[in-house]
């Protein structure tokens, strides 16, 4: 088995630690949320990770170009470069999930973000840009930022045909939550929540929900933002009764409570471990090592494995030491 196993992150101010934890378990990146009403800055927290680390690559997966003018995405991405190393960072960037539906906005348009990745990566070329009507550039002192040309890699937060066009033509990997890989190939990661059973444990543990229950709840958020019929999902209609009371115009700020982090009080009724089970997010690490190598198969290169709950470490540990297991066996 050759898949790369990474690991994210919802943010947390405690995760700098627990990517230092990820490099010692062997994970090769860690990817840190961009959401702001949820998270704390994620450059902030990738920067204070750098120096906790040496190896593990890091950068933000997914950034959302509306939150940051060009030019402060072009200084942040060169601080991390100063304080990583180039090979070492790579950006990710999407529509807006979270990051937009919090601040009570929909998801931005593909052209959009691929104007928005052309003009920053431009920058850190060293090329003048324009961005609303102005040009600018990276006019940085070598005591303010690494000099010109900045190489990183990129990789786009797609999950349809219209963001995995625009990776294409940016030459940009993917990272897919939910959606089966691109025909064209190229890097892909699978962003993945779950938690691996111990020997004997029930998934309606509540070490199991504490861990898992966020990738289960995360599905009634995304059908219900993005108006996809969450009726029609089992659950969906008591779903939509527990955000009945709730005023259309903060709607979004409860929906999103908690969100990847654990589960709401709203979700809580809703999320058993018989439903996370049915979604795939708890499994015994035998059946860990048959869905890297059904997700391998399928066609993707890497997973981007995000834990939850009060013992991250643990989810970390439980989950790369059944990947390389699967390594170890398929070898």
């Amino acid at each position: 088995m050759s898949i790369e196993i990474t690991c994210a992150f919802a943010t947390q101010l405690a995760t700098p630690d627990h990517i230092a934890v990820a490099e010692q378990l062997g994970y090769t990146r860690a990817w840190c949320y961009d959401s702001p009403a949820l998270y704390p800055d994620v450059w902030v927290q990738l920067c204070r990770a750098a120096e906790k680390t040496s190896t593990i690559g890091l950068g933000p997966g997914v950034l959302i170009p509306s939150l940051r003018h060009p030019m402060t995405t072009a200084a942040a991405i060169a601080t991390l470069v100063d304080a990583a190393g180039e090979q070492r960072v790579q950006i990710g960037v999407g529509t807006g999930f979270t990051g937009r539906f919090t601040l009570g906005q929909k998801p931005l348009k593909w052209s959009y973000v691929q104007h928005y990745v052309e003009v920053v990566q431009a920058l850190l070329r060293g090329d003048v840009a324009e961005w609303e009507g102005a040009k600018i550039g990276m006019i940085h002192p070598e005591v303010c930022a690494p000099n010109r040309p900045i190489k990183v890699k990129w990789v786009i937060g797609a999950a349809g045909p219209k963001g995995m066009e625009v990776a294409r033509q940016l030459g940009a990997g993917l990272y897919i939550a939910g959606s089966p890989p691109s025909p064209n190939g190229g890097r892909q990661i699978l962003l993945h929540f779950g938690t691996v059973l111990d020997e004997g444990e029930s998934p309606n543990n509540q070490r199991v929900i504490d861990a898992a229950g966020h990738g289960a709840a995360v599905f009634f958020h995304f059908f219900a933002e993005n108006g996809l019929g969450i009726e029609k999902m089992p659950g969906g209609a008591q779903w939509l009764a527990a955000y009945a009371d709730v005023p259309t115009d903060v709607k979004h700020l409860a929906i999103h409570d908690l969100h990847l982090i654990g589960v709401n009080e709203r979700d809580k009724p809703l999320i058993t471990g018989e439903l996370i089970q049915s979604m795939g997010g708890c499994y015994s690490a035998a059946r860990l090592r048959e869905m890297l190598a059904e997700w391998e198969a399928a066609g993707f290169s890497a997973i981007g494995y995000q834990p939850a709950g009060p013992n991250i470490p643990r989810e970390l540990e439980a989950f790369i030491t059944a990947a390389k297991r699967s390594a170890e066996h398929t070898s």
